[in-house]
């Protein structure tokens, strides 16, 4: 048992290796993320040049003592050196940056117009909840640790926390934006082209903090409206023996699935479970054997997770598997 959960842990590691590579500030796949990474390379160029200034006086220094004897400079030259290095470069670096970044602040408020999808996110200990709203503010469906938005067009998105701060980061679409216990902060995203992206917590928030992931999907508006309009509805499925499993564990009062009695508002809506590429706040791929060892395994994978661990005998699990696979 001891191997399997160690295998387990090892490939959920190697999983969250393998999606780094969709996690860049500089490959941007937005209007915004495009800006964000152009500030980032300027803030270099201007590195750069303090740091060229910098080795330029040390060599002017350097030069003016040669052979153990010090030359004379001027009192003229010598301020004119202080003031260029010390002075002038700094300020004017530290101008091009504050005001590049304060322009880029204005772009990415989302003056253009919001036609894209409007999505509620709350973070919770740890892992996050995405529910889709309409105009009116109703929700239209809720998932977790996977944001779906449509290609092309530009996404409100609600940053909410009922426990502690968090930080929203999915840096090839936009920049960090915390979650702050009794506010509601906001940032828009807009993909440019169809895609998968990492995101990941920003701010420190607790034992899990580094395995509180998820993952962004851009698709084409229709795809998407398709898969909204999948979400929206209840668990196919309701009548399965796994589903009896399910709430004999209790599973039921901390989590939701909908045409069923189980409402629980602790874990995450699995209602549509099967349908999601990742386990455990994009910790784990959503395999069968990843997801027997969640559920066998949960501390082992993510110490200090909310979620206890559940060993059923053999023939429950394997139920419990079965409806857990067909919540599609």
């Amino acid at each position: 048992m001891i191997t399997a959960r160690l295998a387990c842990a090892v490939s959920g590691l190697s999983f969250i290796a393998a999606c780094e590579g969709t996690q860049n500030v500089l490959a941007p796949a937005s209007p915004d993320a495009r800006l964000i990474a152009s500030l980032s390379w300027w803030m270099f160029a201007l590195a750069v040049l303090i740091l060229i200034v910098t080795l330029g006086l040390l060599l002017v220094a350097v030069a003016l003592r040669r052979n153990g004897e010090a030359r004379a400079i001027s009192r003229r030259r010598a301020t004119i050196l202080v003031v260029l290095g010390g002075v002038v470069a700094p300020i004017c670096a530290i101008v091009a940056v504050t005001v590049s970044g304060a322009a880029i602040g204005d772009e990415t408020e989302g003056g253009r117009r919001i036609d894209g999808a409007t999505v509620r996110v709350a973070g919770e200990r740890w892992w996050w909840e995405f529910s889709y709203l309409a105009a009116d503010g109703e929700v239209l469906a809720v998932t977790a640790n996977e944001l779906h938005l449509p290609v092309g067009r530009r996404s409100r998105i609600l940053l909410e926390s009922d426990n502690v701060i968090h930080s929203f980061w999915a840096p090839n679409l936009q920049g960090k934006t915390d979650l702050i216990p009794g506010a509601t902060n906001m940032l828009f995203a807009e993909p440019e082209v169809s895609g998968e992206w990492r995101g990941q917590c920003a701010e420190f928030c607790g034992l899990q903090h580094g395995l509180m992931g998820f993952l962004v999907i851009g698709e084409p508006p229709e795809d998407f409206a398709g898969w909204l309009a999948a979400q929206a509805e209840p668990a196919a499925v309701t009548s399965h023996p796994g589903l009896g499993v399910f709430l004999s564990l209790g599973c039921g009062e901390c989590h939701t699935i909908r045409g069923s009695t189980a409402d629980g508002e602790i874990g995450p809506d699995l209602t549509h479970l099967a349908s999601r590429r990742t386990l455990a706040a994009a910790t784990l791929p959503n395999t069968r054997g990843h997801l027997a060892g969640w559920i066998t395994s949960t501390q082992e994978i993510k110490p200090g997770a909310l979620m206890p661990e559940i060993v059923p005998d053999p023939a429950d699990l394997q139920h419990l598997l079965d409806f857990l696979e067909a919540l599609e």
